[in-house]
Formats: C-alpha cells, structure tokens, sequence
C-alpha cells in the first residue's frame, strides 16, 4: 500500500506554492528559512542549525520510505525559495482499499516571510483536494496544542470541526517540556463536509480575502 502514495513522487502545485517531495537537497534552504525570526516556533519542532536540520529530514525520509509519512518542502514560487516544511502523517486504512481512508495533515511551518501569506492556506487547499480527490479519504484530521488559540482559530476558519480535546495526547514542542506530555485540540473534515470546504478556501485565496497564519 505503500507504493501508492508514494513521497518520492508526489508534487502538488498551486499559483503561490509547490509541495515537493522533501529531500537532503533541502537542508540549506530550509536552515536558512527557519532563521528567518524563531519568535513564532513556539509550538512546532523548527531545527536552526545544518545539523539538527539534516536529522529531521533524514528522519522524515525514513519514515516516508516505511509509508509512514509524505512529507513536503514547501516553495515560494515568486522568488523559488524553499521556505518550510508540511506532510501528511497517521495514514490509515480501514476499508481494505489500497488508498487512505483517513490521513492526517501536520507537521507545518513556514518561514517568518511566507507566514501571513497566501502560502499556507493554499498549501492546505492542495493536501485535502488531493486527499478528497485522489485518494478518495473519508476523513481528513488536523491536530494542535491545545493551548494554541491561534492555531486553533485558524483551523476552525479552514472549515474544520472541532472534536474536542484529547487529554495527554502527543508530546510537548515547547522549550523546556520536551519529553512531556500535552493536551491536544482534534479537528477534521469529512468527505461529505469537503466541497463547502474547498470553496470556502477557494475564497480565501481571492485577493480581498484576508489571509492566515500558519494553523499548526
């Protein structure tokens, strides 16, 4: 099953950025990206040096050769600057097909210059119509610390339903809690809720819609 979502080959493009299949080639630019200003990596696993950077990569290709994960570079296209990181993750089947039926999208940060910027919403217009369109899931998850209120907003304006709260679930990004449990804020969308929520975000990315940060 693995071989059908295949994180070697899979590029989605849009007008303002490509997801490209996350390799070693990378490292640079996202070292670079990450350094932009750290202030707003609170809550997500950002590496800021060539080496730390090298181990999440060649973590994250380790688990997309076990088809654990699909993880992506993400690309500006204005300028072709590689500016952060996006996957799917707890790729689940259920149904016996060879494709997902469920699929999580996280792992997301962009670079202080992409943030506020059509970028990430077009980013996650590209992971769930390939996710509702192609692989046909039935249900598409977004997770975040719970006391991220902004990431928690901004989830909810994608379209996503709030589930609730799983209580000591994943652990802690945040400096100085690493090891420790959190509580985690579930959202999702389900198949039949996808066409009200593509053209929601469809508007989104018309030029008088505000945009978002980045809701991870």
């Amino acid at each position: 099953m693995a071989s059908m979502i295949s994180a070697r080959t899979l590029t989605l493009t849009g007008a303002h950025v490509q997801l490209e299949p996350l390799s070693l080639d990378h490292v640079h630019q996202l070292v670079v990206a990450a350094n932009e200003d750290r202030s707003t990596y609170r809550w997500t696993p950002v590496p800021d040096t060539a080496g730390a950077m090298t181990s999440y990569v060649s973590s994250l290709l380790a688990d997309a050769e076990a088809g654990r994960v699909v993880p992506f570079a993400q690309r500006r296209l204005s300028d072709l600057r590689v500016v952060g990181c996006t996957r799917y993750l707890e790729i689940r089947y259920w149904t016996g097909r060879d494709l997902p039926d469920e699929v999580e999208v996280g792992g997301t940060w962009l670079a202080a210059s992409a943030q506020r910027t059509p970028i990430n919403t077009e980013a996650k217009l590209l992971l769930m119509t390939h996710a509702f369109e192609t692989w046909g899931v039935r249900r598409l998850a977004i997770y975040t610390d719970a006391r991220n209120t902004q990431s928690r907003d901004s989830i909810a304006r994608i379209g996503a339903t709030q589930e609730g709260i799983l209580r000591n679930y994943r652990a802690s990004a945040v400096d100085g809690e690493i090891g420790m449990q959190r509580d985690t804020a579930a959202h999702s969308v389900i198949d039949s809720e996808w066409p009200a929520v593509k053209a929601g975000l469809l508007r989104r990315l018309e030029p008088t819609e505000p945009t978002e940060p980045v809701p991870d």
